[in-house]
């Protein structure tokens, strides 16, 4: 940190508790346990999802899975639909694996070392502590992007904390803050107290500065840097990509397929998928059905973290006559049951806008 800005590290965390217990969030639905299966859930489920966001599918995915014993003992198509419309969903396969791991090697329950949860699949060092932190009141830093914007703008931390060396001056920091707080510190409030400045007070754009209680010793406040720290990274044109997907429908039902896991939808069930027109001509005649009969409909773009989709739909009806066979990653789904498909955002847009009753 800059030598001329000398922060109280030592009454850091204690700030941040009394704070929290104050002004910080009291009501999420994850609060108030130290069960660590709905803690890791909760952890899992915010990474890269807004609170507002989570909290609808928090409460449903553990009213159909109670308990880790019940997420681990359900089959990967079963949690999926659970998950639809969150994203990112390579979380929610490393969710189910880590459930099962859990049980076959630690006795359905999660260890209590940052270091033994952070081999879980899916829980990296950030969330490991969290998990630790609200469960077992480990005295264990957190560094999520909220956690990073604290830290960088009152520690005066300059650099993108995505380059190593930044982020571990920044789990220095975190670290020194946590070793020159007292014993008695409580480190759920901690925790969460950080959570919720980076969420609130420390926001991204136009922080509340006035309100934040650590503004009398805060570097950004001080040097007027807010809109400098955290530095940001430069940022590369998004990649754009194409597609064509086609919906057949055959007696009230639409062929969807398993996406491959790893990747891209990742075990969600979507549209038929072609790179081309001419490749989705050729799917059509290979089941015997005339292309030509095919009808474009409105395109839709989806936006990723790193590229944007431009999505081509194409609706085919197949004739009375049609022989609907499938191969073994593909099946036929009732319109009435595609609300509880695990689909893709975009393509339950899709089949919402062309049948009235899905969603």
């Amino acid at each position: 940190m800059p030598a001329n800005i000398q922060p109280a590290i030592g009454r850091f965390a204690e700030t941040i508790v009394q704070w929290q217990k104050q002004a910080g969030r009291h009501d999420l639905p994850w609060q108030g346990t130290s069960d660590p299966y709905k803690i890791w859930l909760s952890e899992i489920m915010l990474q890269q999802t807004q609170v507002s966001t989570v909290i609808a599918y928090y409460q449903r995915f553990l009213e159909r899975f109670p308990t880790l014993q019940a997420l681990a003992g359900a089959t990967q198509d079963e949690v999926m639909p659970y998950w639809a419309g969150l994203g990112y969903y390579a979380r929610a396969r490393n969710l189910h694996r880590c459930a099962q791991v859990l049980c076959e090697k630690w006795g359905g329950k999660f260890p209590r070392q940052v270091s033994e949860i952070v081999q879980l699949p899916g829980i990296g060092r950030s969330t490991a502590a969290a998990i630790a932190a609200f469960a077992y009141g480990e005295r264990q830093p957190i560094m999520d992007g909220n956690v990073k914007r604290v830290f960088t703008r009152y520690f005066g931390i300059i650099g993108n904390p995505a380059v190593r060396a930044i982020e571990q001056e920044l789990w220095q920091t975190a670290d020194a803050a946590i070793d020159a707080a007292p014993p008695e510190l409580d480190m759920a409030a901690y925790t969460q107290g950080l959570m919720d400045l980076g969420s609130s007070c420390c926001t991204r754009t136009r922080p509340a500065c006035g309100l934040c209680p650590l503004g009398s010793h805060c570097y950004a406040r001080i040097e007027s840097m807010q809109r400098e720290l955290p530095t940001p990274k430069t940022r590369k044109t998004g990649a754009e990509r194409q597609c064509k997907m086609l919906i057949l429908e055959h007696q009230g039902k639409i062929l969807l397929e398993q996406r491959p896991s790893p990747g891209i939808w990742g075990g969600l069930r979507s549209l038929p998928q072609y790179d081309d027109l001419e490749s989705l001509q050729g799917a059509c005649l290979n089941w015997g059905l005339d292309p030509a009969q095919a009808r474009k409909i409105a395109a839709l773009l989806h936006t990723f973290s790193h590229f944007r989709l431009h999505i081509e739909p194409w609706y085919l009806r197949s004739p009375a006559q049609f022989v609907a066979e499938t191969r073994p990653q593909q099946a036929w789904v009732a319109i009435e049951d595609l609300p509880a498909a695990a689909l893709p955002a975009p393509v339950r847009k899709l089949l919402c806008g062309l049948f009235p009753g899905p969603g």
